[in-house]
């Protein structure tokens, strides 16, 4: 089989709806209101997928929402009607999705039967709720923006709603489009609050001669910091493998790419911290820049009494957190959202267990809703 040219993951299942599915919609399931979108997991649906992307898990798909009534009514049926009706192919891409060695892991086959396709039908809250442990459809409180990883936010406010008859996508994604003001300031202080934690262990792993602590040391430090310009930029980090290629697209990546890389590449700790004090006093001209508190002396100094440069990042954490108002958040304790106390892919990919660290770890904040400022 011939390799089609390849066409952008969301303009190809744009063009699968419009085509394909939503004609077979229309003559057969014509007086059911439905909305359409791709959202969720898939390197397409944050603008980052490639022709390696079609290897798996990749290809001409979507979700059709309906109401609940129309879900128990209508799903077996129209699922089946597209299984049997779906073209066999799509722009050249194989609509049916075969199973691999993998659990849950399904790649484009040709078929002469029935397509399995990954058009899937499914309700509206209860696509939320699996998702993202909540539905945004209604109050979306403080534990929810804590347990809720970034890149679930970010697979949810990105991607592309096509119809929207039900008329509930659109607003749902605006309400998570970002953080209330307060939650914001609190994930900028907590952030802040990481990297002052260990900015002076570059040189200290240093000089006692442990180069390689020092390089772990920075590289935990480049990585903090290019989270902290998409929390500045209010863009959802992704998860790892799209790290760069999201901060790439922040107004600071310009400056501070060759900084960072030069900071990852040295093979002194003195070298490291050079570059790394340039990049902190970038960061923190861009809090400055936002205004969200009084100015803050940007420029580096000594740690304490010690010969190491720092930017002494707590000074941004205790002027981020003296502009929040609201007094449950003002109390949280200074480890932010699941992001910046885990770093485990078996918890961030599930909802459930995100939800259950967030209660035993910020110790079961309030219920309360947060209304955006």
């Amino acid at each position: 089989m011939t390799t089609p040219s390849f066409i952008p993951g969301l303009e190809l299942s744009r063009r699968f709806y419009l085509e394909a599915v939503r004609p077979l919609l229309d003559e057969a399931a014509s007086g059911i209101t439905h909305s359409a979108a791709r959202l969720g997991s898939g390197s397409e649906v944050l603008g980052f997928d490639t022709a390696r992307s079609a290897d798996h898990e990749w290809g001409p798909r979507l979700q059709i929402f309906l109401g609940p009534q129309d879900i128990t009514l209508h799903r077996t049926r129209i699922t089946a009607l597209l299984s049997e009706r779906l073209p066999k192919s799509f722009l050249g891409y194989p609509t049916h999705f075969a199973p691999t060695g993998q659990a849950g892991i399904r790649v484009m086959l040709t078929t002469e039967g029935p397509v399995h396709h990954r058009v899937e039908v499914t309700d509206t809250g209860a696509w939320f709720t699996a998702h993202l442990g909540f539905d945004p459809r209604t109050d979306i409180t403080l534990a929810d923006w804590l347990a809720t990883p970034t890149q679930l936010l970010a697979e949810i406010t990105a991607g592309a709603v096509f119809h929207d008859g039900l008329g509930q996508l659109a607003a749902a994604r605006a309400k998570l489009d970002w953080y209330p003001q307060d939650v914001w300031l609190h994930l900028l202080a907590c952030q802040w609050q990481r990297i002052s934690q260990e900015e002076a262990f570059v040189g200290r792993c240093g000089e006692v001669g442990d180069e390689l602590g020092s390089a772990i040391v920075t590289a935990r430090l480049v990585r903090d910091l290019m989270l902290l310009c998409l929390l500045m930029d209010r863009r959802y980090p992704p998860y790892g493998k799209w790290l760069g290629s999201a901060f790439a697209r922040t107004p600071q990546a310009p400056a501070l790419t060759p900084v960072l890389t030069a900071a990852l590449a040295a093979t002194d700790w003195r070298t490291r911290e050079h570059h790394l004090t340039r990049a902190y006093e970038v960061v923190a001209a861009t809090h400055n820049q936002l205004g969200l508190t009084d100015p803050v002396d940007p420029a580096t100094r000594l740690y304490h009494t010690r010969p190491f440069q720092v930017l002494r990042a707590e000074r941004f954490t205790t002027a981020l957190t003296a502009r929040i108002t609201d007094p449950t958040i003002r109390t949280l304790p200074m480890i932010g959202n699941v992001d910046q106390f885990i770093d485990s892919t078996d918890v961030l990919s599930h909802p459930e267990r995100t939800r259950a660290a967030t209660r035993a770890t910020v110790c079961s904040p309030p219920e309360n809703s947060v209304s955006r400022q």
